[in-house]
């Protein structure tokens, strides 16, 4: 008698069904009893200044003409910026002494300042709390591997998605953030990488990065809720320098809980940038609890637009998945899931599960080892790519899930 296959087995295995629900919390809930999203920013919320950031190398040109001041003093502040990572006047000895604080103070106001700064043990891992011009305040998340420096950036102050187990969603939306405030998350970080703030990945025979080489839009605040800015800020991270900071789009990935227009709108912009999709269940009876939005645009249309991402830029799509215990963790929606990407085709999509990084005091905690094993082997047996992610951060409340910028 041939012994059944463990994963086919867990299939059919009893297994609890535990429903999401806020921990410690209340989610704001609208008329009609179900949570409620907010994509628009409080009303009468001021906005930073401008600074150089948010602008083209040429409407920096302008602002300064305008000021009565020589237009190709914009490069050289772009270069001090974008390439030496600086807004000391002190350090721009290329500028006349007499006119550095004037140019500083135009087109440098200051952004993002640093509350706080939490280190791993082996310093590899950073997080950062920064505090807006308004008081505000985000985080971000600085991350070493072989050959290469991960940011995770935030892109709103709080979020309108209101998702029960995420920390960030808690406190709602208060703010898009500014394209400049975005890109400055990434200048402060490859100055502390420049000053020696971040440890080495201590593998042998591997180069370090001397900075920021991939960014995650998986910080604080749902990127595509906030997609002009958003997407000005990529362009400032792909324009070659000094107009920006001369990255490669393809390290950079943007996160989404689902918002279809945005996605089908993104896959238009022909910029080859990684993306993901929040997906969490592939079921819409759990999903409409653990991500609300599913209210309006369902796991089928959430797919179908990720998948359209993908044939129309052929950059392969991430899913991604928060294994939460006795709740979306059961084999049969790995094997739900695994039938409704591979409904679209074959080799367009990788599925990257995580385990859960709880929040204070939440009850919901991460699926057991052998469970997120199971769930993995129905994926790659069925011929989805799938592979767990790294919890990095874990130690600092700085793993996905866990930004909600308490001082």
């Amino acid at each position: 008698m041939t012994s059944q296959n463990p994963s086919k087995a867990g299939l059919n295995r009893p297994r609890p069904q535990v429903r999401p629900t806020a921990e410690g919390w209340k989610q704001p809930m609208g008329p009609d009893g179900r949570p409620q999203l907010q994509f628009a920013q409080k009303p009468r919320v001021s906005q930073p200044p401008v600074h150089l950031a948010d602008l083209t190398l040429a409407e920096r040109q302008e602002k300064l003409k305008e000021m009565g001041l020589q237009g190709f003093r914009a490069k050289q502040l772009s270069v001090h910026y974008f390439q030496h990572f600086t807004t000391d006047p002190e350090k721009m000895t290329d500028l006349p002494a007499a006119q550095r604080e004037q140019l500083v103070e135009a087109m440098f106001p200051t952004l993002l300042t640093e509350v706080k700064r939490l280190i791993t043990d082996n310093g590899d891992t950073i997080k950062f709390l920064w505090r807006l011009f308004d008081g505000s305040l985000v985080e971000s998340v600085l991350m070493r591997y072989p050959g290469r420096v991960t940011l995770c950036v935030s892109s709103q102050c709080g979020c309108g998605m209101n998702c029960p187990f995420c920390a960030t969603g808690q406190n709602g939306l208060t703010r898009n953030m500014s394209a400049a405030e975005i890109l400055d998350q990434i200048v402060q970080a490859n100055r502390v990488i420049a000053e020696g703030g971040l440890k080495g990945s201590g593998r042998e025979g591997v180069h370090d990065a001397e900075r920021v080489t991939n960014i995650v839009f998986m910080g604080m605040g749902e990127p595509l809720a906030n997609y002009k800015r958003v997407m000005n800020s990529v362009h400032r991270m792909i324009d070659e320098a000094p107009e920006g900071l001369g990255m490669s789009a393809r390290g950079i990935t943007i996160s989404t809980v689902g918002l279809v227009p945005a996605i089908n709108k993104l896959a238009e912009e022909n910029i080859p940038i990684t993306f993901a999709l929040s997906l969490h269940a592939p079921d819409d009876e759990l999903r409409d609890d653990l991500i609300p939005v599913n209210s309006r645009w369902k796991a089928d249309e959430a797919i179908d637009a990720a998948y359209n991402y993908y044939k129309k830029t052929g950059r392969r799509v991430s899913i991604e998945y928060a294994l939460i215990k006795d709740m979306n963790d059961h084999p049969w929606r790995a094997a739900l899931l695994a039938k409704k990407l591979n409904a679209r085709g074959r080799g367009w999509v990788h599925v990257n599960p995580i385990p859960l990084n709880p929040t204070p005091g939440s009850i919901w905690t991460s699926s057991e080892p052998e469970v997120m094993q199971e769930f993995l082997d129905v994926l790659n047996d069925a011929g989805v790519p799938t592979t767990l992610r790294d919890t990095r951060g874990k130690e600092i409340d700085g793993a996905c899930g866990q930004l909600a910028a308490a001082e």
